[in-house]
């Protein structure tokens, strides 16, 4: 099993970008996924996760400016980032917890950089 990010890219502030995250592999059903993301010199933080029901919870940093979605046949993550920030400026990494024909346990994909700069 394998999560594949990308979508990261260097982008004005203001400016929107669009990660994807890809799960591949004996995947039988995924639970939870999300994205997280680790600034320079700071621990890994939550962005934002969506349910297998489709609730979604945000940081409060990106709430208003960033929109989680997935699609459950194509075992795909997405994350909408609008109004960008300098402040956003970091690795983005998506997590999966996903149920294989042979564990259930948490999955990182690797991690994609977003660089908000003028």
């Amino acid at each position: 099993v394998q999560l594949q990010a990308s979508g990261g890219g260097l982008v004005q502030p203001g400016g929107s970008l669009r990660l994807s995250c890809a799960g591949s592999g004996s995947i039988f059903s995924i639970k939870a996924m999300g994205w997280y993301r680790q600034l320079p010199g700071k621990q890994r933080e939550l962005v934002a996760t969506i349910t297998s029901g489709g609730s979604t919870n945000y940081a409060d940093s990106v709430k208003g400016r960033f929109t989680i979605s997935r699609e459950t046949a194509k075992n795909m993550v997405y994350l909408q980032m609008n109004s960008l920030k300098p402040e956003d400026t970091a690795v983005y990494s998506c997590y999966a917890h996903i149920r294989s024909y042979s564990d259930t346990r948490g999955y990182w994909g690797q991690g994609t950089l977003v660089t908000v700069s003028s």
